[in-house]
């Protein structure tokens, strides 16, 4: 199930992107949109429910975790992608990936004095926060920031969508999400500070 709402996110997006060539409309009502069943969401459900499996649909109405996950995702995407032109602003994290995950590049912006208070206390709030509309809301204003900061940087929006997924599911998987966000944000890589032929 992990793996379909990683996939499924990487290829919304990248159907939306449409090699340079965004769908302009369908992204402006993503950024509006602050819910699925958002009447302005409306343009985006033939590409979302087309690339999600069919146990991943709501029968109720209701939104599936599953649907939550991938919507709110690619919502922040679209939110990224606004105004640039030049490049997509999704990219898978890793070794040879060019993306980075969400909250490690967050933890880039901490070294600016002018902004890591503010910063601090968001996502300190984010990390406190339960309620899963209301993270999706602080994390829509976290990409604002990022995107303000550096309109070059490249977000892995499908490790988002299973973090997404992992808040919805029980208090177990929301701690451990929350924890992965936690030491994404504040490890900080320790220089290496000994000179040469200095013994251990």
């Amino acid at each position: 199930m992990t793996t379909n709402i990683k996939e499924a996110t990487g290829r919304i997006i990248t159907e939306l992107y449409g090699y340079g060539h965004s769908n302009k409309a369908v992204l402006a009502s993503l950024r509006h949109a602050t819910s699925i069943t958002s009447q302005q969401a409306q343009p985006v459900w033939p590409v979302l429910i087309a690339n999600l499996e069919e146990h991943q649909l709501s029968i109720s109405g209701v939104p599936t975790q599953a649907e939550v996950a991938v919507y709110s995702a690619v919502r922040l995407y679209a939110i990224h992608q606004q105004g640039v032109n030049d490049h997509c602003v999704y990219a898978s994290a890793g070794d040879e990936a060019k993306g980075m995950q969400l909250f490690s590049a967050l933890a880039n912006q901490r070294s600016h004095e002018d902004t890591r208070v503010a910063l601090d206390r968001r996502v300190r709030m984010l990390l406190a926060t339960t309620n899963v509309n209301s993270i999706i809301n602080s994390l829509s204003h976290m990409v604002s920031i990022l995107k303000a900061s550096d309109a070059k940087l490249k977000i892995d929006y499908s490790l988002l969508a299973l973090d997404l997924y992992g808040l919805q599911l029980n208090h177990e998987h929301a701690n451990k999400v929350r924890l992965r966000w936690g030491e994404q944000y504040y490890w900080v890589k320790k220089v290496d500070t000994k000179t040469e032929g200095e013994q251990i």
